[in-house]
């Protein structure tokens, strides 16, 4: 499975959720977090599809997917930690943590497997 397949819907979940923090709240450090990380994880995943489609592997891309989703798994653990919330904190740190893991197993495994060129 490629990066980005997952990075893209990660990257809008995370987006949405600071939306719709701030519209609920009015909290601003949602809006700015979420906002930014989800902006980020959208632009590394996009970053890695246009790669793919030239054959190549995006580290910048996965580089920036691996410190975006490990920074929410810390932050958001932190937050779930002190406040013991499912919703949204526990929530999100467990699935930056899931992300982080998948994004390590990436780069142990040299990126996406790019298909044979064909003859």
């Amino acid at each position: 499975m490629h990066d980005f397949c997952f990075t893209i819907p990660y990257g809008l979940l995370v987006l949405a959720g600071g939306i719709v923090g701030f519209a609920a709240k009015g909290s601003t450090a949602s809006l700015a977090g979420g906002g930014g990380a989800g902006f980020a994880l959208i632009l590394a995943g996009f970053l890695s599809l246009k790669a793919f489609g030239k054959r190549r592997n995006s580290y910048l891309a996965i580089g920036l997917e691996t410190v975006c989703a490990a920074s929410l798994t810390y932050i958001m653990g932190q937050r779930y930690i002190h406040t013991h919330k499912i919703m949204p904190a526990g929530l999100v740190a467990a699935l930056s943590g899931v992300m982080t893991l998948f994004y390590l197993f990436k780069i142990a495994t040299g990126g996406n497997h790019l298909p044979p060129k064909p003859e």
